[in-house]
């Protein structure tokens, strides 16, 4: 049994120029440097895969390795690259979104799971995995894996590797992806002192995440929520807010294993437009908190740059050049009701933060459920 788990990589992709893009990876590099530190406690050899072109220092002890830049970017080969080159038995794996809020506990348990002796796994998210810790990490150089970590859960699985699952909290599924992600970690307070550092200086507040807060915290409001929502999250957070809540879940695990034809949704929103789908969705709710990914991302057609998806987030219209998610944006923006838009981590490990910041400063039963009665436990 190997003494302790050989290396930690951190994938840091590249950004672009325009500020939304710029804001995701500020936050994402602020969490790495909090990651980094907490791993610094255990030890362990910390590896930050990146271009060429984000050659930023995040730590003294850190060793940068430069993927390529050329043609798409692969993230199983540029795990296989790794493997090769550093020969690690134990290996842990994060997005530079991820994992910045694990407390010394979890991560003292992933480092004890990759010891083990025989190919295994942990996910924080099975379907849609963030950060993973993997034993005999060498047996990764016999597989496909994918051209995304979203999918690496499918792919060990597939290969007859015991596979495990995370519990779902806020720590465990939180990741900043999206700019939405960065402002409801900044409205939360959570965070290490990088990333708080950073946060505490964002200086333009989120259009719409203010309002929606205060939705949540409403016993008499509804707010609906819609994309890859688990139903596991769901239950988790209900009961956290005083608001009710309805959901339209589709397009799980459409980046790790693809969706069959389209979604019903994404359908009814190309057949009458955004205008009609954001006034009904303000027909039936206060407040609507959305995954537009499956909604506007068809695999029959290119995904727009990442400048246009974030400036959409932001319903920043005039930031768009698709003019498909311009349209969407600028609908969203002029709906009856408050529109949070995002992608798969608003109503993930985004929705456990914003149960947690909708009570920030407010003092209220928190709430609409009552207490459950166990007969079993009253007092004889």
């Amino acid at each position: 049994m190997n003494a302790k788990p050989s290396l930690a990589a951190i994938f840091h992709p590249p950004s672009g120029a325009s500020g939304p893009e710029q804001l995701v990876a500020k936050a994402r590099r602020a969490t790495a440097c909090d990651l980094v530190t907490s791993l610094a406690e255990f030890d362990l050899e910390t590896v930050i895969l990146t271009p060429e072109s984000e050659a930023v220092t995040f730590a003294p002890s850190v060793q940068l390795h430069r993927t390529a830049e050329d043609g798409p970017f692969h993230f199983g080969e540029s795990l296989k690259q790794l493997i090769r080159e550093r020969r690690p038995n134990g290996l842990l794996v994060f997005g530079s979104g991820s994992g910045g809020l694990l407390s010394a506990r979890h991560l003292g348990s992933l480092c004890r799971f990759v010891q083990r002796p025989s190919p295994s796994a942990v996910f924080n998210s099975f379907y849609s995995c963030d950060f993973a810790a993997i034993a005999e990490a060498e047996g990764l150089l016999d597989l496909d894996l994918p051209q995304t970590d979203n999918a690496l859960g499918f792919a060990l699985a597939d290969a007859g590797w015991l596979c495990h699952t995370m519990t779902r909290a806020a720590d465990t599924q939180f990741d900043i992806d999206t700019p939405a992600d960065a402002h409801i970690l900044a409205r939360s307070g959570r965070g290490g002192g990088h990333t708080r550092a950073f946060l505490d200086r964002m200086a333009v507040p989120h259009p719409t995440l203010g309002a929606v807060l205060e939705r949540l915290a409403d016993r008499s409001a509804v707010v609906s929520l819609i994309g890859r929502l688990s139903p596991k999250t769901w239950s988790d957070v209900e009961s956290q807010f005083a608001c009710r809540t309805s959901a339209l879940v589709e397009g799980r695990g459409m980046r790790s294993h693809g969706l069959r034809g389209s979604p019903v949704l994404r359908q009814a929103l190309r057949d009458e437009g955004p205008r009609a789908f954001f006034r009904r969705l303000a027909e039936s709710a206060d407040a609507a908190i959305v995954d537009s990914r499956p909604l506007l991302i068809d695999a029959a057609s290119p995904m727009p740059p990442a400048a246009d998806r974030f400036a959409c987030d932001l319903l920043e219209v005039s930031g768009i050049a698709d003019p498909h998610w311009a349209e969407f944006a600028a609908e969203a923006a002029d709906a009856a009701i408050p529109i949070l838009l995002g992608g798969h981590s608003i109503v993930s490990g985004g929705l456990y933060l914003m149960a947690e910041a909708c009570w920030n400063g407010r003092d209220m039963e928190r709430r609409l459920h009552p207490d459950l009665f166990e007969p079993d436990k009253e007092p004889s």
